[in-house]
């Protein structure tokens, strides 16, 4: 049995050039990939000699129960070497990591975790929105409405000046309907992001009246942004 080390990797929000220099290193060494649904085709690239082995989670499609998931990476362990679990984003947030860490300390496994790039923030950077304003937002919030079964669906608004919803597609509009119950005004201002990074990319800066009417359904991961740092920003040409 061969003395195995699991890496918990953060892919980061797509594009395969915003993986950590750390993350891509222990890709290109891995003897196994477990990776998500949202890891694109060209990040798996960086780890062409490795066993890939899709264990996805989709909202609303068939996907691997996070226990088999488990017990995949352990069976791994059992294999090969060097395993690595590539997660979209950073394996710390929304990423279902404890239950990963809990199987593998179960397991007497050793493992490391490798942050990346969350959503959030790519999105950010992407429409040059700045999550926090001085004098405007000094608070940031990371939430989803996805929930582990039997949780209630009630997601309570969290109280900060920056809000920012992930997996947002379907619930967004449930999100903001609370929010105008809860007397947040109809011109607040938000983005919505899909496919964040990617060369598909999809940007719409709406009200908190508009998002409460719904989305299109989109192809793509979807994050939404709300507060008042979300205001249309003058850009200077340069």
């Amino acid at each position: 049995m061969p003395t195995a080390k699991v890496y918990l990797i953060g892919a980061g929000p797509g594009a395969a050039d915003l993986i950590t220099v750390r993350g891509a290193r222990l890709l290109a060494a891995a003897d196994v990939v477990l990776h998500d649904a949202l890891v694109t085709a060209e990040m798996l690239e960086l780890c062409p000699q490795a066993v890939k082995i899709a264990v996805g989670k989709r909202s609303g499609q068939r996907s691997a129960a996070q226990e088999h998931i488990n017990q995949q990476l352990v069976a791994c362990a059992a294999k090969y070497k060097s395993v690595v679990r590539l997660k979209g984003g950073d394996p710390m947030i929304f990423g279902r990591a404890d239950e990963e860490l809990n199987a593998l300390e179960a397991a007497g496994i050793v493992y490391e975790v490798v942050p990346g790039i969350t959503s959030a923030l790519a999105a950010a950077a992407s429409v040059r929105q700045p999550l926090t304003k001085r004098g405007v937002a000094r608070s940031v919030a990371f939430f989803t409405s996805s929930t582990a079964p039997g949780e209630s669906a009630d997601t309570r608004i969290p109280d900060c000046d920056t809000l920012v919803q992930y997996m947002g597609g379907r619930e967004a509009m449930l999100t903001a309907q609370r929010m105008l119950a809860a007397g947040y005004p109809l011109s607040h201002p938000l983005i919505v992001i899909e496919n964040c990074s990617r060369h598909n990319e999809h940007v719409l800066r709406l009200t908190l009246a508009d998002l409460a009417q719904g989305l299109s359904p989109g192809a793509g991961p979807v994050l939404v942004m709300m507060g008042e740092a979300m205001r249309e920003r003058p850009l200077q040409e340069y």
